[in-house]
Parts: structure tokens; C-alpha cells; sequence
């Protein structure tokens, strides 16, 4: 894969709030990890938007997520964090996984549904790091161990399933099962394009865009304003266009022309 210039990893750091320089540590990765997920937001805006295009062009993800300073789902966001790391030192290999759908009690049956990384830190430790899930861990996960693993997000636990793969869960709940065999990012070419042409897809049927805050999470679904923090769970419509602009700025830090509508 191609790495980040100096000048890319700078302006990257500056994008996410996180200091410099960078080791192929443990605590580079934690702090990378957690600056990302804090500050980059999980939105499927682009597929909404007239004349917005969704590339796994390194040039590209660049120029989206660091230059406009928008978010992403995971092909897009650990595709770009994967260069990040591997500019860095760290080891990176691109994951498959199948997400779990709660409605239908079941794992999807699209193998490259979802891009999720495993990451080897200079000192050998192994690690299951993702920054493009939207609900997801803080701080990456110890891949070998299967008991929990407090996070700041929740109790994560990573259980053997039959051949070999392995499902990730949250606070008990399964979240996704990953197919431990190595990819290119290229390979997820076809999920790309499934999950912005397909009318079967989640990201055609809802406007998303959400990031977790100091206590909780917040969250615009079309104009649903969703807020979870230490007092509860809060929703509210927004009146109008001005309104959800308002929101996308001041709440993502997305800076947008037009309001995106579903098709």
C-alpha cells in the first residue's frame, strides 16, 4: 500500500487533535485510536449528496477526511487509518467481516460487509483495531484474548467460532464476525459499491452521521437529532434546513452547502 508523506501524517494529526511524533508503540496506537474515533465521524452523507463520489484512493480518502474534514463509513475510514499506521510502522492486515443485524437475530451473509484492521505494534503485540464501525471501542482490542475488555466505550469480548472465525461482541451483543484471512483494500471494492448502489443497503435507506462525546454519543439521522449522555437518551426533529446545517457544523464539524436527502 502507499504511505503517507511527512507532510500527509502532519496535516492527518492536526485533523484528529493528536500529538506527534509517532512510534510503532502500543501507546502511539491507543492514542491514535482514540483521537480518530473522538474526533472523525461515522456518516454516509456522500451517497446522499448530488455529484459526491466514494473512493478508496488513498489521494482521495485524503482529501476527504483530512483536507474537508468529513467522515466516512469503514471501507473509507480504516481504510485511510490503515495508511496512517503503516506510515507510521505498525503492521496492518485488512480484515473481513460480516456485521450482525439485530433485527433479524443474524450475521449478514455479505462476506465484505465490513473492513476491520488487525494491527502488529513494534514490541509483537496484536491488535484488533477499528475506527469506521460507528459504535465501536475507544482503544484497540487485544486480538488473542477471549475473556472481556473494558473500553471506555463498553465490554468488548473476542469468542472462537466455527472455522476460524471470530465474532466480536459489545456488552454481550454480538457486533460483528471477522474472517481472520488477510485482504487487500482492494478487495473491498465490491462492498463499496454494493453498499452505495444496492437499495438493499442500510447506508441508501438512512442519512446517518454520528460521534461520540465526553458521556455519550450523538447522532443526526436525517433531521432526527438523537443525544445519549449521563441523563438519558433525548430526540428531537429539526425544524428546518438551516437547522440541520446548523447541526452538521457545530455538532460533526461538517461544513455543507446543501442538505443531503435520501433518494
Amino acid at each position: 500500500m502507499p504511505q503517507l508523506s511527512a507532510d500527509e501524517i502532519d496535516a492527518y494529526l492536526d485533523r484528529i487533535g493528536a500529538p506527534g511524533p509517532l512510534k510503532p508503540d502500543i501507546d502511539t496506537l491507543n492514542m491514535l485510536h482514540r483521537a480518530h474515533v473522538t474526533t472523525v465521524p461515522f456518516e454516509n452523507l456522500s451517497i446522499h449528496l448530488p455529484g459526491e463520489e466514494i473512493s478508496l484512493d488513498l489521494s482521495a480518502l485524503m482529501d476527504k477526511v483530512v483536507a474537508r474534514r468529513r467522515g466516512g463509513f469503514c471501507y473509507e475510514l480504516n481504510g485511510l487509518f490503515a495508511a496512517l499506521l503503516e506510515s507510521v510502522g505498525f503492521g496492518v492486515e485488512r480484515l473481513s467481516a460480516r456485521t450482525y443485524s439485530a433485527t433479524r437475530e443474524t450475521f449478514t451473509d455479505r462476506p465484505l460487509d465490513h473492513l476491520a484492521l488487525r494491527v502488529t505494534d513494534a514490541a509483537g503485540g496484536v491488535w484488533l483495531a477499528d475506527v469506521g464501525f460507528g459504535k465501536h471501542s475507544a482503544l484497540p482490542l487485544r486480538y488473542a484474548e477471549r475473556g472481556r475488555q473494558r473500553d471506555p466505550f463498553g465490554v468488548f469480548q473476542i469468542v472462537e467460532g466455527a472455522d476460524g472465525l471470530l465474532d466480536v461482541l459489545l456488552d454481550g451483543s454480538p457486533a460483528y464476525r471477522v474472517d481472520p484471512r488477510a485482504l487487500a483494500l482492494a478487495d473491498f471494492e465490491m462492498g463499496r459499491w454494493w453498499q452505495i448502489t444496492s437499495p438493499d443497503s442500510l447506508f441508501r435507506q438512512l442519512l446517518m452521521c454520528s460521534l461520540p462525546t465526553p458521556d455519550g454519543r450523538v447522532t443526526l439521522n436525517g433531521r432526527k437529532l438523537i443525544t445519549t449522555d449521563a441523563d438519558g437518551r433525548r430526540e428531537r426533529v429539526l425544524k428546518d434546513d438551516a437547522a440541520v446545517l446548523a447541526a452538521y457544523r457545530d455538532l460533526f464539524g461538517i461544513a455543507l452547502d446543501i442538505v443531503p436527502r435520501l433518494a
